[in-house]
């Protein structure tokens, strides 16, 4: 008899506090966050140090974590402000801290030696001598390079202590770069990606020109729209996670912290099941396939390929026609409060009318077809539809619906 399995954590990106408690809600075991400053999504909305501290709160008070962010590849103009940044987060109290930089490591275990430390996938971490390395300094994490087969990260789980935790990203984006450390960004447009500030450019169309022969286009694309040649598809293991599940690691972190809370709710509710599933047999997992896959569907995403998990990626996990995202929902907004009548208060995302057919979407798994009935502003009047972004609203829809079900409504393709 074998060891019994364990369940490893899943972990979520959260943009924003309103992000985070749908992240909670939806399934998360832990989830991830970047302060105001010195993490690597400056334009992501980013937490206040009041939402930070209200987002920790929340999470704690449901039993998941919070890590936050302190991944920037530092200067030396950085390091003052970096130490007084620590000094805060000590006293916010997260469950751990995602650190690339060797120095701003060593601020961490000096400030605030009782959070936990984890490597972020920025710091290259190819090999176990790399873990070890980390594990010395007093790191409790280390979060694989993209780079990784699933074969080394089996390896490296074999030669580290128990321990040493492995955190290693199963869904979303795919940088060009190495382990997200890229220079193109800086170079074109002075952005600087290893410090929060990447303009994407391996999204951006591509065409050749000759420099003898200026204006003149190369013949190299695959359309007439021009060519993608930077641009992956996104990461997914939905349908592979009976081998993550038995591969040793310990988080399944999934990429997305500039994403909407309706990419978030869609993606930890998939997961969350298939690890739920896998749980409690092999046999229901792949029962519930079908499932996994139509729900992760339904979120905007790039196509999807399995990364570096299976050997070196090819010209199939590259998109190379355009830089569109796939999208079959819109997201509306989720419910902030349910009043005695059963209608419930939103902040209105995007454009809906009254006789509408909309979607529920629950934690739980169940997603309801509902008309909506009525839509009231604040003064209690009513309205035929709501078309302005943000709008505070009050929304009858004749249907069971709790605090943080998410609305969302279903495109035609």
């Amino acid at each position: 008899m074998g060891e019994p399995l364990k369940r490893p954590e899943l972990l979520v990106p959260a943009s924003s506090l309103e992000v985070l408690k749908i992240a909670v809600i939806f399934g998360a075991d832990a989830v991830y966050i970047g302060g105001e400053a010195f993490g690597l999504r400056a334009k992501a909305k980013n937490f206040s140090h009041e939402d930070m501290f209200q987002g920790i709160a929340f999470a704690h008070e449901h039993g998941v974590k919070v890590y936050v962010t302190v991944n920037i590849l530092a200067h030396n103009y950085d390091l003052e402000g970096v130490r007084e940044y620590l000094k805060e987060l000590k006293e916010l109290k997260p469950d751990g801290l995602i650190i690339a930089d060797p120095g701003i490591f060593t601020y961490a275990r000096e400030i605030c030696p009782e959070i936990e430390c984890h490597i972020s996938t920025q710091a290259n971490n190819t090999n176990y001598e790399t873990f070890l390395f980390w594990y010395r300094l007093g790191a409790k994490r280390v979060v694989t390079a993209r780079e990784l087969s699933l074969e080394e990260i089996r390896q490296i789980r074999a030669h580290i202590p128990e321990d040493l935790e492995i955190e290693t990203f199963v869904h979303g984006a795919m940088c060009i770069s190495y382990s997200g450390r890229c220079l193109l960004s800086n170079y074109m447009v002075g952005r600087d990606a290893n410090r929060g500030a990447c303009t994407h450019p391996c999204r951006w169309k591509y065409s050749i020109v000759e420099e003898k022969r200026p204006g003149e286009y190369m013949p190299v694309y695959e359309n007439e729209r021009g060519t993608y040649i930077f641009n992956s598809k996104d990461l997914c293991m939905i349908e592979h996670m009976d081998d993550i599940m038995t591969s040793g690691i310990d988080s399944l972190k999934i990429e997305g912290r500039m994403k909407t809370a309706l990419y978030v709710a869609t993606v930890a509710r998939t997961y969350r099941k298939a690890i739920d599933d896998y749980m409690e047999s092999p046999e229901k997992y792949q029962a519930n396939m079908p499932w996994y896959q139509e729900q992760i569907s339904n979120c905007t995403y790039r196509q999807f390929t399995t990364g570096f998990f299976y050997g070196k990626p090819d010209s199939n996990t590259q998109i190379y026609t355009d830089n569109t995202y796939e999208k079959n929902f819109t997201y509306l907004g989720f419910a902030e409060a349910v009043d005695e009548s059963g209608r419930i208060q939103i902040t209105q995302r995007n454009k809906f009318s009254v006789g509408e057919t909309i979607q529920i979407m629950k934690p739980d798994g169940r997603n309801l077809d509902v008309t909506v009935r009525g839509i009231y502003d604040c003064d209690g009047t009513s309205m035929e539809s709501a078309p302005h972004a943000q709008q505070k609203l009050w929304i009858d829809l004749g249907a069971d619906i709790q605090e943080y079900d998410i609305l969302r409504r279903e495109e035609e393709q």
